[in-house]
């Protein structure tokens, strides 16, 4: 198994996010968790492109201090929303390492978190999501917070992911499933 922390970059980790408090402490205990029982935690950052302010030199493009990567962790950057997009090598890394399974938190519910999970679905990894370890903005169609169950409740539920409790995610990485 391996943690994959998904665009969690300065510019977007913030309290505009649907349960902010509980989803930036739910990570934190996940990427504490996953370090102590030697669980690989692995970045993702989006990359706009140039001029966007959200790239490769931004300082808004980095990942979010309480989160950021320690020692050789690695990072993946993309483009695109799916982490599992063949431009990223996420794929080529994790078939290298005979990972199967990739428990997925981040940034955001309804952009990279949901193409991420279907994704890695269909590239044919057991995607486990925790709960209130993801997150998203209001935006014209929806709500932050009817988003956000509209995906950990209803899409992803027994068809892309097992959703899972925090205690049921700490327990998983603990035992390195």
């Amino acid at each position: 198994m391996i943690l994959l922390v998904i665009d969690t970059q300065k510019g977007i980790t913030d309290g505009r996010l649907y349960n902010y408090e509980c989803m930036r402490e739910n990570i934190k205990t996940l990427i504490a968790t996953a370090r102590q029982n030697h669980v690989e935690v692995v970045y993702v950052r989006h990359d706009d492109g140039p001029g966007t302010g959200f790239s490769l030199g931004d300082d808004e493009f980095e990942i979010f201090e309480e989160f950021a990567p320690v020692g050789q962790e690695r990072i993946f950057d993309k483009r695109v929303n799916s982490a599992f997009d063949g431009s990223t090598g996420l794929v080529e890394y994790l078939m290298e390492k005979g990972e199967k399974t990739v428990m997925a938190v981040g940034l955001q519910t309804n952009f990279c978190m949901d193409a991420t999970i279907k994704s890695g679905f269909e590239h044919g990894y057991e995607m486990i999501v925790p709960e209130n370890a993801n997150s998203t903005f209001d935006n014209e169609y929806m709500k932050k917070d009817v988003c956000y169950h509209y995906y950990n409740d209803f899409i992803w539920p027994d068809r892309y992911a097992k959703c899972v409790s925090m205690e049921e995610a700490v327990e998983m990485l603990k035992q390195k499933q």
